[in-house]
């Protein structure tokens, strides 16, 4: 069984770094190199490789640097000077005795994957799916992040969401704004401002709660229909542009 643990870097993202009890590690979306080498000498570990899942230098600046310090190879979405395999949609990896299955999840970027294992239940998403939110479209279209985000959420509930961002208390405010009558957000607003509180992090969720209190998974209930429908002035019923209309209100939330 893996264990994963989050290095924060710099003012809200999280490097998540996967370690086995032989104190073999690998580690996601390494925007930066320094915490990631001090962790590993502060807990004895063996670096073995580097996954990537989109080209943002905050996910990618310290991957040249971790190859070229450990020997190892960089696995995920094609990024230049720093991918050595390149991962596509059912593509799958060997991560520590673990299989993963590469999934195709383009809006935030084009070239945004994911990792997911069924054994373990474990998804490292990037910056497309977060607890309460979804990331901003960049180069896709909102039909495209939409398609990304169902297929995520056709997932398993009870499987572990890792995204790289520790944006859970201000999404939380936003997906208020949406259903501020909701139970189950109005108990995550609770639940994380204790954890923050104690400086610890929100994540991983799991898609079951998410298809519960993340408005960007619930385009096709009424609540947040009838929001979106305000917040344009005209009347969204298809849930693309119902997605489209909330993910442009965030945008200026």
């Amino acid at each position: 069984m893996l264990e994963i643990k989050p290095i924060p870097a710099f003012n809200d993202n999280y490097i998540w770094i996967i370690t086995n009890s032989d104190n073999n590690a690998w580690v996601v979306d390494p925007g930066d190199a320094t915490p990631v080498i001090e962790y590993l000498s502060q807990e004895k570990l063996s670096l073995k490789g580097i996954l990537i899942t989109h080209h943002h230098k905050d996910h990618t600046g310290g991957v040249k640097q971790l190859k070229e310090n450990y020997s190892v190879e960089a696995y995920g979405a094609d990024v230049k000077d720093c991918t050595d395999n390149v991962l596509t949609q059912g593509d799958s990896i060997n991560v520590l005795d673990v299989e993963f299955s590469t999934l195709s999840i383009p809006g935030h970027t084009l070239d945004h994957i994911g990792f997911y294992s069924e054994s373990e239940q474990t998804l490292f998403c990037g910056d497309t799916l977060f607890y309460a939110g979804c990331g901003r479209i960049f180069e896709g279209t909102p039909e495209q992040m939409y398609s990304s985000l169902q297929k995520l959420a056709a997932l398993p509930d009870d499987t572990k969401v890792f995204p790289t961002h520790e944006y859970t208390q201000s999404n939380l405010k936003f997906a208020s704004a949406v259903e501020p009558d909701s139970p189950y957000v109005l108990n995550a607003v609770h639940k994380t401002d204790q954890i923050r509180n104690r400086n610890l992090p929100t994540l991983p969720t799991t898609i079951g709660a998410e298809k519960c209190h993340n408005p960007f998974l619930r385009s096709h209930q009424p609540p947040v229909i009838a929001a979106a429908t305000e917040q344009s002035g005209t009347l969204v019923v298809d849930p693309v542009e119902v997605f489209a209309a909330i993910r442009q209100w965030k945008d200026n939330f």
